[in-house]
């Protein structure tokens, strides 16, 4: 466990199901250099927070607990990328539909606010990011048209996750920390709320 002075490199996220991972990595093929994703860093990132201390990562995770929303309906949609500097940085797969989703992302944003968190500064974008690509990656053209059309059945996203994220020379390993269910979930799945990692040394009673 870590100590109580230890720092801690936050996100909140979705969790998408099995099988629509199970379809984005059967669809992560074609781009050479292109560095995929695996299945323990499949995720839809609401709200990126970054390093913080152990007292106020406690802090999250206690106002997280108070989140209120219904479960989200969803599908993949489509792939595209991201550009950094003119460069393709990254590609991703679409979540549909947007509202609901932003509708949570502001959600988080206000009870990380009341603990202290800066609200985001980016738009947000519900994606799902398939792979990190470098300037030796390439061509992406041939993916974009070959997956362009990608698709999911719908599906529902029950709950949000409190990840901690941690560098490592193969890429960032993602640790759940506490997981909030959603809609009706909330009353049936408590015991899943404060399912905790060894990556925050706190007592049950501090997670909701």
């Amino acid at each position: 466990m870590l100590s109580a002075m230890s720092t801690h490199r936050l996100f909140v996220a979705l969790r998408p199901p099995r099988p629509v991972r199970d379809m984005l990595i059967a669809a992560m093929h074609g781009i050479s250099g292109a560095r995929w994703q695996n299945d323990e860093q499949l995720h839809l990132t609401l709200r990126f927070i970054g390093e913080v201390d152990h007292h106020q990562a406690e802090d999250i995770a206690a106002a997280l607990g108070a989140l209120h929303a219904p479960a989200i309906p969803a599908r993949i949609s489509g792939v595209d990328l991201f550009e950094r500097q003119g460069r393709p940085h990254m590609i991703w797969a679409g979540v549909e539909p947007h509202e609901p989703i932003a509708a949570l992302h502001r959600k988080v944003d206000q009870r990380l606010a009341r603990v202290g968190v800066p609200p985001a500064t980016r738009a947000f974008v519900p994606h799902i990011t398939l792979a990190r690509l470098n300037r030796g990656s390439g061509p992406v053209a041939p993916f974009l048209a070959l997956q362009g059309d990608l698709a999911s059945p719908a599906f529902e996203f029950g709950h949000v996750t409190l990840y901690e994220s941690e560098l490592g020379h193969g890429g960032s390993r993602y640790h759940p920390v506490a997981r909030y269910p959603l809609g009706e979930n909330r009353a049936t799945s408590a015991e899943a709320i404060a399912s905790t990692s060894s990556h925050v040394d706190a007592k049950p009673s501090s997670f909701p």
